[in-house]
């Protein structure tokens, strides 16, 4: 995997949660367990960002966030993640230090956390589709496939 990959996969990822935040149900109790995912998925990017930056928490991984909150972090996530992977210098085996959440010392290569955070949003998606159709609604259609034939990535 190189940079351009990498650029690739942020930009599916991206289109994919705007998709999956566009097909919430928009009112009651169905609608909070999907939003909750999807803020989660926000909270732990800006984790795994400010890691790799070496900057403190900027949210906790459970945020609280709304529907309008959850669009206005994605669009800054997809502009952040353009900048960070735009880094000519940007070392995909560099190594990152930092400390978990229960306090634990780990290190990671740039290129793991990045497929990581990709995959976790993909895992998270996965669930938060399961739950739309539960409520009667119809999920976001968001295969990778699907991106690329619409000419999205």
């Amino acid at each position: 995997m190189d940079l351009k990959d990498c650029r690739r996969l942020f930009d599916y990822d991206a289109w994919a949660n705007c998709e999956s935040l566009a097909c919430l149900p928009s009112s009651g109790l169905e609608a909070d367990r999907p939003r909750k995912l999807l803020a989660h998925v926000i909270g732990v990017q800006w984790l795994w960002m400010n890691r790799m930056l070496q900057k403190p928490l900027a949210m906790p991984v459970w945020p609280d966030l709304s529907s309008p909150e959850c669009d206005a972090q994605l669009i800054k996530l997809a502009a952040a993640w353009r900048d960070f992977l735009a880094s000519r210098s940007l070392a995909l085996t560099a190594t990152v230090r930092y400390t978990n959440s229960i306090g634990e010392e780990w290190s990671s290569q740039v290129a793991d956390i990045l497929t990581h955070v990709v995959l976790h949003g993909a895992y998270h998606r996965g669930q938060i589709a399961s739950l739309v159709r539960a409520a009667g609604c119809e999920p976001a259609y968001t295969d990778f496939i699907r991106a690329v034939r619409q000419r999205k990535i």
